[in-house]
């Protein structure tokens, strides 16, 4: 019986430029859970409990926030991404 190792996202998001290209590529998805998950897994990478030190926001609301199909507010994503030092931009779109 061969082992193999679970893949853990988290283990390999080790640099901001790693960071910002996963956040980037969930982003690009049309699915609001793809980007909780990718925002969760920098965000486990980062450490949870320095996370919610720099947020000022509680280990409970962090994880709740980044459950899939949870509705985080437009200023708890912003405040997270903040501390994870990611920023997100706009570009147009072509068809």
């Amino acid at each position: 019986m061969t082992k193999t190792a679970r893949f853990d996202a988290a283990d390999y998001l080790t640099d901001d430029e790693t960071i910002a290209e996963y956040i980037t590529a969930a982003l690009e998805d049309p699915n609001p859970d793809v980007f909780l998950s990718a925002v969760r897994d920098v965000a486990r990478a980062r450490g949870m409990a320095q996370l919610a030190k720099d947020t000022g926001l509680g280990r409970e609301s962090l994880y709740k926030a980044l459950t899939p199909g949870a509705k985080p507010r437009y200023d708890t994503m912003l405040r997270l991404l903040h501390a994870l030092g990611v920023k997100l931009s706009a570009s147009p779109v072509h068809s």
